[in-house]
């Protein structure tokens, strides 16, 4: 107890000396909801280049995953660097690690590493946005079993995690696959939420936006003028549930979606983009559309692809990234700590906090102890 005294008197410290920066509303400002799903941070020139149409348009978004196997400072501050040169915004989706075929089930320790692993780079816009997972409504994406209420804890620890670290993270949940059934190795969007929400009712409180996989199902190929809750504006059913759980206005992030070429032409889908681009995805609430996928190569998303076995830009790509807009997300601002000098008084001399400085690590310190202190006093 005496310990947890003195790092608290510490926290209180360090936060009347710093600028406390916070999440702001990405519909505040002009935004470029243009952006595409890559799997590889090398991918980044690319993604700029179509998101950001060659230069017209500014700040589109990649969303882009990062296993718990693969936190490597050098490679995703390279990542971040070359987010802000490209001007693009990274929505940033953690996993865990592939366990057979599935992926391993989460744990409150793999958020902590996450949150101090994050909080220590340097992000290229003042909002840092992070995903918890994905499509956890199937088995196989939650280590091989479905359960709303062991997710609804994992998501409620997540945001009070991530949010001790740093009051920028902008969490968002894992988007679903609101294609699923109820059975053993799934469960539809609609019950899982409903759980989700009997076990933690405060969470859909705590997010700060709402993640949606709107594909056009079924078969990745509905027409995008057809509605419903596994079409491509799925994310209005969703919202719409959950205005029974939260008053809170969710900011939309479309984080993958799709027509597939296996029953469609490439023609077909550019003409389906520019529809759904004029009508169901100019919704005011979407802040981000990032397709899956900008180049699956000849791997098993090739159907999907953005970018041709030729390495160029398919028809409908060239469509797409027409709506590319110039964007003006907020910047990250230094936090400036003031010091007074016992030898002159008079002069309180301003030190930009760095990595290593007893500021920094104290703070890293009473992160570190206050996220497991919540995750043990659950």
């Amino acid at each position: 107890m005496q310990f947890f005294v003195i790092l608290l008197s510490l926290f209180l410290f360090l936060s009347s000396v710093g600028n406390v920066d916070a999440i702001y509303d990405p519909l505040s400002v002009p935004n470029n909801k243009i952006g595409i799903h890559i799997l590889f941070p090398e991918e980044i020139i690319p993604a700029a280049k179509l998101i950001n149409n060659d230069g017209k348009g500014s700040w589109g978004y990649v969303t882009i995953p990062i296993q718990a196997s693969d936190r490597n400072r050098d490679k995703w501050q390279k990542f971040f660097d070359s987010c802000k040169e490209q001007k693009v915004i990274p929505l940033v989706r953690v996993t865990t690690v592939p366990d057979g075929s599935n992926w391993a089930e989460p744990e409150s320790f793999d958020l902590v590493d996450f949150a101090n692993f994050l909080g220590d780079l340097k992000w290229p816009t003042q909002n840092k946005y992070v995903i918890i997972f994905n499509e956890v409504n199937r088995s196989d994406e939650y280590g091989g079993f479905v359960s709303p209420e062991k997710y609804a804890d994992i998501l409620n620890n997540a945001i009070d995690i991530f949010k001790n670290v740093s009051q920028d993270f902008f969490i968002l949940p894992a988007g679903l696959d609101n294609a699923a059934a109820n059975g053993k190795s799934s469960l539809n969007w609609r019950l899982y939420l409903e759980r989700m929400y009997l076990r933690q009712p405060d969470v859909f409180n705590k997010i700060d936006g709402w993640t949606s996989h709107a594909y056009p199902n079924p078969a990745f190929s509905a027409r995008p003028d057809y509605s419903g809750g596994n079409k491509i504006d799925s994310f209005k059913y969703d919202l719409r549930l959950i205005r029974q759980f939260t008053n809170k206005k969710l900011p939309v992030f479309i984080t993958e979606a799709g027509w597939s070429n296996n029953n469609l032409s490439d023609r077909q889908i550019a003409l389906y983009y520019d529809n759904v681009m004029a009508k169901a995805w100019k919704d005011e609430n979407i802040v981000a559309i990032t397709p899956f996928l900008l180049n699956a190569q000849d791997g098993p998303f090739k159907q999907f692809s953005f970018i041709g076995s030729d390495g160029q830009l398919k028809e409908f790509a060239k469509n797409f990234n027409t709506f590319s807009i110039k964007g003006e997300p907020k910047m990250p601002q230094e936090i400036i700590i003031e010091e007074k000098s016992e030898a002159t008084p008079s002069s309180i001399p301003q030190v930009v906090e760095g990595e290593n400085s007893p500021s920094s690590l104290l703070k890293t310190l009473y992160n570190n102890f206050m996220s497991l202190f919540g995750i043990f006093s659950k």
